[in-house]
């Protein structure tokens, strides 16, 4: 059914009574140093701090964001790193690859076919630049989630995002086109839009009420609590991603523990706040 993923993503966000997204992007420059030490190799010490990354955040989170990047940088055993991560996530959380795939036919079915068929990942990102065409293979996996780029987190992002047309900035049209690609194809469609441009959130929000968002922008990134809180009220889905506020809130053996707390301290923050703007 199209609406697989959205129920599944209520029930874990009930389960865990979390929006908390974990990033997974194990940065090797970051990771502590002792589990090079104790584990031999990058590929090793990257599934183990994973691992103890999850087992600590678990409790806080309902769902994590695998980007892509930080596992083919690891070489030939990336893939299977990257499979062997999801492969941790206890069953019932929500998991993402962040890919931002963005190619066109055999090409974009192939990316889909690696993404929703070996790695078996509930839902992943699109950039939309090249159309329709570069989401419709992901969009045929009707029970799976495609988060299109429609207003990113990043510094940069005016410089296309903001651009008018038609007496409406580019992002909006971006999204309009997302929601009519839903309509015609059996996937669900989410937006990426970021805490770092709160108006432009709301504004999203309100044209499409129903459509799960994926928030990048919160923690290192300074985006708006408050604006995502406001996006998350009434039936409205949101995935609030972090990553590196959580992974690294400590270098030292205690890293997991202090992931743990990172956690559950923003998911605290989180609900008080939808709370407060609920009431």
């Amino acid at each position: 059914m199209k609406s697989d993923f959205i129920q599944r993503l209520r029930t874990a966000q009930t389960i865990s009574s979390s929006v908390v997204c974990v990033g997974l992007d194990p940065d090797l420059d970051k990771l502590p140093e002792f589990l090079y030490q104790e584990h031999g190799s990058a590929a090793s010490a990257v599934l183990a701090f994973n691992k103890a990354i999850i087992r600590a955040t678990a409790p806080y989170a309902c769902a994590y964001k695998l980007n892509a990047a930080f596992y083919e940088s690891l070489g030939s055993c990336g893939f299977d790193v990257l499979k062997r991560t999801l492969g941790m996530i206890p069953k019932g959380k929500i998991h993402l690859v962040d890919a931002k795939r963005g190619d066109i036919g055999n090409t974009a079915s192939k990316y889909a076919d690696s993404l929703f068929g070996l790695l078996n990942t509930d839902g992943c990102t699109v950039a939309p630049y090249m159309g329709m065409d570069a989401a419709a293979p992901f969009l045929m996996y009707e029970d799976r989630a495609v988060f299109i780029l429609v207003r990113t987190s990043n510094p940069s992002s005016d410089q296309l995002q903001s651009l008018m047309m038609d007496g409406l900035p580019l992002y909006a049209h971006v999204a309009r086109l997302a929601a009519e690609w839903a309509e015609a194809l059996p996937g669900t469609v989410g937006f990426v839009a970021g805490a770092t441009h709160p108006a432009e959130l709301l504004h999203l929000r309100k044209l499409y009420p129903h459509t799960p968002f994926l928030i990048p922008g919160v923690g290192a990134q300074g985006g708006s609590m408050d604006a995502v809180a406001q996006a998350a009220t009434s039936d409205g889905l949101v995935l609030v991603n972090s990553s590196r506020g959580i992974l690294y809130a400590s270098s030292g053996e205690d890293f997991d523990e202090m992931a743990a707390n990172a956690a559950k301290q923003l998911r605290e923050t989180l609900n008080q706040a939808i709370h407060a703007h609920a009431d």
